[in-house]
C-alpha cells in the first residue's frame, strides 16, 4: 500500500464517489481504478494524498468491509 501526492496522472481516470457518502458534504471518499492499481482518495480534497493499493488488495478490504 502506498500513499501519494496526487498527479496530472491521476486526474484523467474516471473517479467514482461512495454510495455511502450523504450529500452534506461529510466523510466521502472516491474511489479509480487504473490497469495496475486502485486509487482512493478524500473527496473534499481532490489535491491531497491518493491511497494507492494493489486490485487484491482493495478486494480483499471491500469483502472484509461487506462482511461488517
Amino acid at each position: 500500500m502506498n500513499v501519494t501526492e496526487t498527479n496530472a496522472a491521476t486526474e484523467d481516470l474516471a473517479w467514482f464517489k461512495s454510495s455511502y457518502s450523504g450529500a452534506e458534504g461529510g466523510e466521502c471518499v472516491e474511489v479509480a481504478a487504473s490497469t495496475s492499481q486502485v486509487l482512493v482518495r478524500d473527496s473534499k480534497d481532490k489535491s491531497g494524498p491518493v491511497l494507492r493499493l494493489a486490485p487484491q488488495g482493495w478486494a480483499t478490504f471491500v469483502g472484509f468491509a461487506a462482511q461488517n
